[in-house]
């Protein structure tokens, strides 16, 4: 752990590097994910001169450091936090900067730059950062002057919190940041012309005509989003589906939104999701879409999705409104204060039937493996760790492919903001450092990556992190040798020839070559070895392969002190299903 030290009295005149350290202070920065290099040294230098609340936890690499002020965020609400220097160290944030925006993630990213007499001559370690970031942020500044700096860093945190919650970018070149200032204002006032920090009120008007839209429905659903767990609004969510007794789905990101286990849930919809959620959808009258964006892995042919219903869709950004789905009442406002004045004056419409006929679609089309193959399938496990960790405070992170998706479907999500997913990015090595940050947030909680072999391979160096960092995250490793989700679509609409999918040497078998369909088939060899890797860093591990040692297993990792890695063999040609093809409806959905 680095903790920078403050000295006891401000001086009157300040660095660049200075006043930059002493606002995120302000701000309420607890932790910073930070990676040093020549054009941001004298910000790492002034984190020891300022801030003593602040803690510096060095990543092992940028993107990794990006994640896990990603995951800070994603558990807390808060803006995490990250710092890289200029060049290879900035545009390494890229990736993540670029999850964050389309995960609506409030997030503030400083880069160091070459001297600003050097902008622009291709300097040693020199990009141009608001440039590459201007597409994949919610604003970016190039820092010219010291006396800017204040007003700037006040902007940033107000931006990325505020609205819809996203990334902004502050690239600091060196001689600002080596710069004086005396008779600093810490707290200059704002200057924001056109930005709406947030949404109008909503209409009375409109509350009376959603409310008789509700009245009249006989095959009403609620459609919840990201947007609901962002916007603190899942209690009232909740209350409404009580209240108004409507078949409630949510999306990916909006898992943990509505328990599992109440009566109204249906769980989530699209690609993957439940075929119940989906038919739901497909024969409501009524979809009321709550912080939302009609995401394609959710809709397929859009033009399908909810072709018979009267759509009413609330969103605190106005650009998503009619963007991909045209609204019958497009509503542009806050989700909680939308769901509060619902609240007060919603009653429970005719749905009786309907209730049933969607009581009795879950029942017909669970989710559902085979649960008497002896070895461990994937679900199994998931399952199995759900059932384990079920009353302990617990968060989980994944990476993405199978796993993700199966972790989905298995992991029961009681609570807003212990699902932490790569949803619309879709970013392989999200986990192990999402995991990281989760753990710098929330150190009493129980954090576990539920990752695959190919995304945990791709940030697998921040184990070093979590060792030395004292971050004891646990990996749970559903190791299958294979790009799963790819040999998916291979196996489904490639006729099974392997391109590229295999994660093994290229003389086996499995690393070419048409594949007959086995759901059962293990790869020939393991590699590499996971568990001599994790005790290279210093973490706990372990290798198993029975069923009969996975429950076991679990409790040991769960109880190891430090960081773990629990490697679990699986299949690698069992598919997550049910399965809607991309760009196709609910009619062709895959369910065996």
């Amino acid at each position: 752990m680095s903790t920078a030290k403050a000295t006891s009295a401000e001086p009157r005149t300040m660095t660049g590097a200075d006043i930059l350290v002493k606002s995120l202070v302000e701000h309420g920065v607890e932790v910073l994910f930070a990676y040093p290099g020549g054009c941001s040294m004298p910000m790492h230098q002034a984190l020891t001169r300022f801030g003593d609340s602040i803690r510096t936890i060095l990543p092992r690499h940028e993107q990794g450091g990006a994640f896990a002020a990603q995951g800070y965020a994603r558990a807390t609400g808060k803006v995490g936090v990250a710092m890289a220097t200029s060049g290879p160290g900035a545009t390494n944030l890229v990736t993540a900067i670029a999850d964050a925006k389309l995960d609506s993630v409030p997030i503030v990213c400083i880069t160091g730059q070459v001297p600003t007499k050097a902008i622009g001559s291709d300097a040693f370690q020199e990009t141009p950062m608001a440039e590459i970031c201007r597409g994949i942020t919610k604003h970016h500044y190039l820092v010219t002057k010291v006396s800017d700096l204040p007003r700037i860093m006040k902007e940033a945190f107000h931006i990325a919190a505020t609205g819809r919650p996203g990334p902004v970018l502050i690239d600091m070149p060196k001689d600002v940041q080596l710069g004086d200032l005396a008779d600093i204002d810490m707290d200059p006032p704002m200057c924001l012309p056109g930005y709406e920090a947030s949404a109008p009120a909503i209409p009375s008007e409109t509350i009376r005509q959603i409310t008789a839209a509700i009245k009249l429905a006989r095959r009403p659903v609620i459609y919840a989003g990201g947007g609901v767990v962002l916007g603190g609004a899942s209690e009232e969510l909740r209350e409404f589906i009580t209240k108004s007794g409507i078949p409630t789905v949510t999306t990916l990101m909006g898992l943990g939104a509505v328990p599992p286990e109440h009566e109204h849930s249906l769980d989530w919809l699209g690609m993957h999701g439940a075929a119940y959620a989906n038919y739901a959808v497909r024969d409501c009258d009524l979809l009321i879409a709550l912080g939302v964006r009609f995401d394609d892995r959710v809709t397929g042919k859009v033009e399908a999705f909810a072709k018979d219903a009267k759509i009413i869709h609330v969103d605190i950004d106005g650009s998503e409104l009619n963007k991909n789905k045209e609204a019958h009442i497009p509503v542009r406002g806050d989700v909680k204060q939308f769901l509060t004045e619902m609240n007060k004056v919603v009653q429970k419409p005719e749905i009786s039937d309907w209730q049933k006929h969607c009581v009795a679609l879950k029942a017909k089309h669970p989710f559902s493996y085979d649960e008497n193959f002896d070895g461990i399938l994937q679900q199994h496990a998931i399952k199995t760790l759900s059932d384990i960790t079920a009353d302990m405070d617990t968060q989980i992170t994944v990476g993405v492919g199978q796993h993700q998706m199966w972790a989905a479907q298995f992991y029961k999500f009681r609570k807003p903001r212990t699902w932490h997913s790569s949803s619309g990015l879709g970013t392989m090595g999200f986990g192990l450092p999402a995991a990281m940050g989760v753990q710098a947030a929330l150190p009493n909680s129980l954090v576990i990556d539920i990752d695959g072999d190919g995304s945990f391979q791709m940030n697998v160096q921040e184990l070093a992190t979590c060792f030395c960092e004292e971050l004891p995250v646990k990996v749970f490793l559903l190791n299958n040798q294979h790009l799963g989700m790819v040999v998916q679509w291979e196996d489904r609409f490639m006729d099974g020839n392997r391109a590229h999918t295999y994660l093994g040497p290229i003389s086996h078998n499995e690393a070419s070559g048409k594949s007959k369909v086995d759901r059962f088939k293990y790869a020939e060899t393991r590699y590499p070895d996971f568990v001599k890797i994790a005790q290279g860093y210093g973490c706990g591990a372990a290798s198993i392969k029975k069923k009969g040692d996975l429950e076991g297993a679990i409790r040991e990792m769960i109880e190891h002190k430090g960081p773990y890695v629990l490697d679990v063999e699986v299949p690698y040609q069992e598919h997550v299903l049910p399965m809607i093809p991309g760009g196709k409806t609910v009619e062709d959905m895959i369910l065996k």
